[in-house]
């Protein structure tokens, strides 16, 4: 397969503009599009094909509101790190879209799955995390192709995660992640934009 001038520009467009999303319209997501989105993920690659991820969409609104108190918990627990100054500043960020996103993915990872039959994860065990992180970045793109965002909330304690959705023993937490429509759009950002944290270029050091 190969592919045109016109289709990597707009690869490089797709990867410009996506963004860790916090703030999102309430509009739901259209049945077609999340299959869509769930196809994406398929195509991720994965340590021995092994497909160790696990997406749980979550629509109870008491589990909602449970892993929303989760992060009202960690949240202030990580500001208290912070010196004053610093504190403020943190308080100020908007680290979350759980009020208003109408997605919620809890997403986990199998640590030891029978697919792939170990291969590639002898030695390196944590391909299956990195290949679930793959698939979320996967997902990403793909949401933002369809105009989606897509925002991951980091500021949960793994275990209390696992424990509220009683997940199977061997299921990891990976990540949460809020998806919908965003209220805007901004090719910089937020930690850049608000001053917490510029961008840095990626550089390849030749040894």
């Amino acid at each position: 397969m190969q592919f045109t001038t016109d289709e990597a520009e707009t690869l490089e467009r797709i990867l410009k503009w996506r963004r860790d999303v916090r703030h999102f319209k309430a509009d739901p997501v259209p049945g077609k599009t999340l299959s869509r989105l769930k196809n994406a993920m398929t195509a991720a690659p994965s340590v021995g094909n092994a497909r160790p991820w696990r997406v749980l969409r979550v629509r109870d609104r008491a589990l909602r509101q449970a892993v929303r108190d989760e992060f009202e918990r960690c949240n202030a627990n990580a500001a208290a790190d912070y010196d004053d100054t610093a504190r403020a500043e943190y308080m100020q960020l908007k680290l979350a879209g759980l009020d208003v996103a109408p997605e919620h993915l809890a997403v986990f990872t199998v640590t030891d799955p029978e697919a792939g039959r170990g291969l590639g994860r002898r030695t390196m065990p944590e391909t299956l995390h990195q290949s679930t992180a793959m698939a979320i970045h996967t997902l990403w793109l793909a949401a933002r192709a369809e105009n989606l965002g897509l925002g991951m909330v980091s500021i949960l304690e793994p275990a209390e995660i696992e424990r509220l959705f009683a997940v199977p023993e061997g299921w990891e937490f990976s990540a949460y992640l809020c998806l919908g429509w965003p209220e805007f759009t901004d090719d910089t950002p937020l930690l850049h934009r608000v001053g917490w944290q510029e961008n840095q270029p990626t550089d390849w050091v030749v040894r």
